[in-house]
């Protein structure tokens, strides 16, 4: 008898951000564990972020992605892959499996505004001690609407709930 897969598990938060904290990259989360930040009821299994350009952040944020160990998901064990500031900076979105969980990063997200205004509509909220920037949940509804598969489109109708308690919540009711 074959066995049945493991469900997915969450990743390790600590253990994916401790390294970007420390060497100070510069970077929103976005996807489901923002959206858990939110309140959002449904299960992420990979942590998403989106991450500033600019070829300082870039050094920063390779050298804390070796710190953490990552490979690209879905590639084989042997795939020549050369994790270096030119690699990112000719790319653009990456995804990873890494010993803490999958892991994946994005220069760019459809449905997201420059990241300027993705950083600056950001709240910045404590993580597992962590101060981390978390995409607004109108940044988080625009980008589910943007990738509009089944799972987006279930958690965009959570998420817009979501919103209008933020809201009532902000105006004190």
């Amino acid at each position: 008898m074959i066995p049945e897969p493991l469900p997915p598990k969450p990743p390790e938060l600590r253990s994916l951000l401790s390294p970007l904290v420390k060497h100070g990259v510069d970077f929103v989360m976005v996807g489901g564990m923002a959206g858990l930040s939110h309140g959002s009821s449904y299960p992420s299994y990979a942590l998403d972020i989106v991450y500033a350009r600019d070829r300082g952040n870039i050094e920063r944020l390779v050298e804390a992605l070796q710190e953490i160990g990552v490979r690209l998901r879905g590639a084989p064990a042997d795939f020549p892959f050369l994790l270096d500031p030119k690699t990112i900076e000719n790319g653009s979105n990456f995804t990873f499996i890494t010993p803490h969980g999958d892991f994946d990063i994005l220069g760019h997200a459809d449905g997201m505004p420059r990241y300027e205004e993705l950083r600056s509509g950001a709240s910045v909220r404590e993580i597992l001690g962590f101060d981390i920037r978390v995409a607004s949940i109108e940044h988080l509804i625009a980008m589910k609407r943007a990738a509009n598969r089944p799972k987006d489109q279930v958690a965009v109708a959570e998420y817009i709930g979501l919103a209008k308690l933020e809201r009532a919540a902000e105006a004190g009711g």
